[in-house]
């Protein structure tokens, strides 16, 4: 059997216990950020996944309702939008625990390049854009680096920081990973962010 179908597999497992084993987790969340802000318990955000499909990543929702509408889609140091529960949610992670869903359904796979909103793939060059070839994780070695990456968005040019030096390193990282990926590398990952996650 190839890794791409033991992977496959352990996406499968993982995600479908884990959503039914977090059911009551979840239940919870969402009832609090229902009570903290007006607005729909979950969020759909557009994003690009393998082979430039948009698919919609699900997470709970952390900010205001308008949102959208009312800046960009990354989040900087500061940002007013993020709920009082939702800068929990984001410290924790605990807003992407969703994302089993995603998997679940084939969007996405426990381990992957992070996705990335249509806004910013645009600006990817041709060889940035290999790391489309793979299915997009819920983490990756990047978004281990790049852990409390809304800190370093700040100041009135973040945005810019971000597009010219944060996100070529970051796919310089996932570049890194794609063409030397191995499901050891991948369990490797997996047991890296569940510890980082418990530091918090």
């Amino acid at each position: 059997m190839g890794d791409e179908r033991v992977r496959r597999l352990i996406d499968v497992a993982v995600s479908s216990a884990g959503l039914l084993l977090l059911a009551p987790v979840l239940l919870v969340i969402g009832g609090l950020v229902k009570l903290d802000s007006r607005g729909p318990m979950l969020y759909a955000a557009r994003r690009i996944g393998k082979d430039g499909r948009v698919f919609r990543l699900y997470k709970f929702r952390s900010m205001v309702a308008t949102a959208d509408r009312e800046g960009p889609g990354i989040t900087a140091a500061g940002d007013r939008r993020i709920t009082a529960v939702g800068r929990f949610l984001r410290r924790t992670k605990l807003d992407e625990l969703l994302q089993l869903i995603n998997v679940l359904v084939g969007d996405m796979s426990l381990v992957g390049p992070r996705p990335e909103d249509p806004r910013y793939v645009a600006y990817y060059t041709p060889a940035e854009r290999e790391v489309l070839r793979v299915l997009p994780g819920i983490t990756s070695a990047a978004s281990l680096t790049y852990r409390d990456e809304s800190s370093l968005l700040s100041g009135a040019d973040w945005e810019d920081r971000y597009i010219h030096e944060i996100l070529p390193h970051k796919l310089a990282i996932e570049l890194e990973y794609v063409g030397h990926r191995t499901l050891g590398r991948d369990l490797g990952l997996i047991a890296r962010t569940v510890l980082a996650m418990f530091r918090r």
